[in-house]
């Protein structure tokens, strides 16, 4: 790299005066506006950097000084820092140098909602994502087409700057971040005007998500890697998607059973019937067997969801719920009471305390 003070031909003691005319002169000379070529543009490029790092203060000391700046005891002396970094350093496992700009991105969470029938069998959801990608102009470089990062001038290069502090101790080297380049060692002259020097922008993309049967509601569903990009070109986060099954008016969901209530007119309960009715899955044959109770269940082998772990389904799980007519036409009313007639007369007694019907169900569902 050339020394700033050669790039715009003054001597290293020239004034802040002295410095800002030569960059002016060399300014209006270089210009693209006046001068086209591409020599000129780099030459340009390298004035106004030389410019930036000579005409502050703070930075033209740290120039002149170099990045050993404020070393005491000469090329062969040994700070306590050193002795501390020696022995602590390596055992912690820190290295020395610049630390990289790739970093990995950001975790992401998003919330899906599916049906309960989607459960059954599992589903694929197409999930639109607001995040970062890669930069198409860049590739994550970070820099402007056909340009690359430059050394930086002030730390040579580590990414840190060292001094020497007085102590109680001595000499004591301490060692932070570069301020000019923010520890990386590089800088940039040419950012990439896409993504401003990020290596990545804010875009939408659409993930396609496979989620498995037997899902429920909480549940995160783990996609390494289609999380955020991460700064100049890093890997990308894992997008992370909790899971809400919508609830639905007919069937209830225990476990891998799904669970349903099933009204039966009163002749039904009596005689016994087979009715198909329409489950999340296609029609089931319900059988009702004759003198079937309210309260009495009525489990459908393997129609439930699928295991979300191994194969097979959990049951479909009916509660049957006897409907008394209210309404009788005169005709109605005289076949139950000649049904009733030729049945030996039982009076009514008390009979030992029963729950409520949904209680009931819910109990016989749950196996209590």
């Amino acid at each position: 790299m050339a020394d700033h003070y050669e790039v715009l031909g003054v001597d290293r003691a020239a004034t802040p005066e002295e410095i800002k005319k030569a960059y002016r002169r060399l300014a209006r000379e270089l210009h693209p506006d006046v001068n086209p070529s591409d020599d000129a543009a780099e030459r340009f490029k390298l004035v106004t950097h030389a410019y930036d790092v000579l005409s502050d203060p703070d930075q033209r000391e740290r120039y002149d000084l170099g990045p050993q700046a404020g070393f005491g005891g000469g090329a062969g002396g040994f700070g306590f820092g050193d002795i501390f970094e020696t022995f602590f350093g390596a055992a912690q496992g820190r290295t020395s140098g610049p630390r990289s700009r790739r970093e990995r991105g950001q975790d992401a969470l998003l919330r899906i909602e599916i049906d309960l029938d989607e459960v059954i069998f599992g589903t694929k959801r197409e999930v639109d994502v607001d995040t970062a990608i890669l930069c198409e102009t860049c590739a994550g470089s970070c820099c402007a087409p056909g340009t690359s990062p430059v050394t930086c001038d002030i730390c040579r290069g580590t990414g840190s700057i060292q001094r020497s502090v007085r102590s109680l101790l001595g000499n004591v080297m301490t060692s932070s971040p570069c301020g000019t380049c923010r520890g990386y060692g590089t800088v940039i002259p040419n950012p990439c005007p896409t993504c401003a020097g990020q290596g990545r922008v804010r875009a939408k993309r659409t993930v396609t998500v496979d989620v498995p049967s037997g899902v429920d509601t909480g549940m995160r569903l783990h996609l390494p890697g289609e999380g955020e990009a991460g700064p100049a070109g890093g890997p990308n986060g894992d997008l992370y998607l909790e899971v809400k099954v919508k609830h639905h008016d007919v069937f209830s969901r225990n476990g891998d059973d799904l669970l349903a209530t099933l009204e039966v007119q009163m002749t039904d309960a009596i005689l016994g019937t087979t009715a198909t009715l329409a489950a999340l899955d296609g029609d089931v044959a319900i059988e009702i067997k004759p003198g079937v109770q309210s309260a009495d269940i009525v489990t459908v082998k393997d129609r439930g969801i699928t295991h979300l772990r191994g194969g097979g389904r959990g049951d479909l799980k009916v509660g049957i719920q006897v409907v008394t007519p209210v309404r009788l036409n005169s005709k109605e009313q005289q076949l139950i009471k000649q049904f009733s007639e030729s049945r030996r007369p039982v009076p009514p007694e008390f009979a030992t305390f029963q729950q409520g019907l949904f209680a009931k169900l819910r109990d016989r569902f749950l196996g209590i």
